[in-house]
């Protein structure tokens, strides 16, 4: 079954399923269920929160609708003005999920409904030409979706079938988030491969440390950075540029490339007696991937101009665009993703979406650039105070 076409320029599609959680919190708290969830709707929630509503429309992606879907559900998703294919199917129940927590953020999971993967080959031809891809899935499945998804482009150019969009000739964004079960000593090798054909891949880090074998990732560690120089040695993405996104929960994310690295604080840190409005961390990861993806292909856009109007005039700031050469806006998208994943973690479920009265979007009462513009204040503070930190200068 293939989508049917959308009229708008598609910036960020994701492969990821949308799913109807259940949660437990392991005692910690009641747990809870029918919460709007899956790695596509938490995914589409962080290109959305980048895309604002300017853009809402070229935000894409596919929701299958089993006989038991929720009215309110479908009344949130249509909320978020997104280019969402619906596929009913009165035959089959949606597919639900059980998410299970440790209390070291370690998560569980398990379908308790059937699953219906989405394939490459499922999207519309208006997709196909989407700017950027998200994936949540093994490395081999990883190389699969690539290797079609290329086809399909080469076969509609063929056929004459390219959008006028200039963006059409240029090779997609890949974001690859391998799938926690598979992060094994096993799957290395595919790993390595898979990582030459995408442009970013995103692990976290307790995942990282599965994959390699080790007992915890910590950048602090020489094992730790030792084996983050071997992932970008061996190549990352066609021209071996691509970027090595380690998603440390609490501790924010540190990214590298061949050339540039950097470290990001979460956006939400403990006050001065360890509270914080982090109430559940389900999604936060594939929201940050979500608005990675939508901010690698937003130069110029009022969240970029956020993050410049702020950090243009620091030193240590310039020294770390710098470094990255060619792919500066990769540490704005990284900002963009990082308060996107904010958003996601105070609330079980998606963050609330309202209009203000002067016809503002706000997400929980907050609009996202002034949320990018409050978290970079924060930033410029701690680049000047201990710019070697966020470098990563040893």
């Amino acid at each position: 079954m293939v989508a049917q076409d959308q009229p708008t320029e598609v910036e960020f599609c994701t492969l990821g399923m949308f799913i109807i959680d259940d949660i437990d919190f392991g005692g910690s708290r009641p747990g809870v269920k029918n919460i709007l969830g899956g790695a596509a709707s938490f995914a589409v929630v962080g290109a959305r929160l980048v895309s604002g509503s300017k853009y809402a429309r070229s935000v894409s992606w596919i929701v299958d609708v089993g006989s038991d879907f929720p009215t309110e559900t479908l009344d949130v998703i249509k909320s978020w003005n997104t280019s969402c294919v619906f596929r009913e199917d009165p035959s089959r129940l949606t597919t639900r999920a059980w998410n299970g927590y440790h209390p070291d953020e370690k998560r569980d999971f398990k379908y308790l409904t059937p699953k219906l993967r989405l394939e490459p080959e499922m999207l519309s031809d208006t997709q196909v030409w989407s700017k950027t891809f998200h994936m949540v899935c093994s490395a081999s499945r990883c190389m699969s979706i690539v290797q079609n998804i290329l086809q399909r482009r080469d076969e509609l150019q063929k056929a004459g079938k390219t959008p006028s969009a200039a963006h059409a000739s240029q090779r997609p964004i890949f974001v690859w988030e391998p799938v926690p079960d598979l992060c094994t000593p096993e799957e290395q090798d595919k790993f390595f491969a898979a990582n030459k054909v995408v442009d970013v891949v995103s692990p976290n880090h307790m995942e990282l440390a599965m994959m390699f074998d080790q007992p915890s990732w910590t950048e602090k560690r020489q094992e730790g950075q030792k084996l983050v120089q071997r992932i970008t040695d061996s190549g990352i993405g066609p021209d071996g540029n691509g970027m090595l996104v380690i998603r440390a929960g609490k501790d924010g994310s540190y990214a590298y490339s061949k050339s540039g690295k950097i470290w990001l604080p979460a956006y939400h840190q403990p006050d001065a007696s360890g509270a914080t409005p982090v109430l559940d961390p389900t999604g936060a990861g594939n929201s940050f991937l979500g608005a990675l993806a939508q901010g690698m292909v937003t130069a110029g856009r009022e969240p970029f101009q956020a993050i410049d109007s702020v950090l243009s005039n620091s030193g240590t700031w310039k020294k770390a665009l710098e470094s990255w050469g060619d792919y500066q806006h990769y540490p704005m998208a990284l900002i963009c993703a990082t308060v996107a994943a904010g958003f996601v973690v105070e609330q079980i479920g998606v963050p609330q979406i309202d209009i203000d009265g002067n016809g503002n979007e706000l997400w929980n009462e907050t609009e996202f650039t002034e949320r990018v513009r409050l978290y970079t204040q924060r930033l410029l503070r701690t680049l000047e105070e201990a710019p070697q930190r966020h470098l990563l200068a040893n």
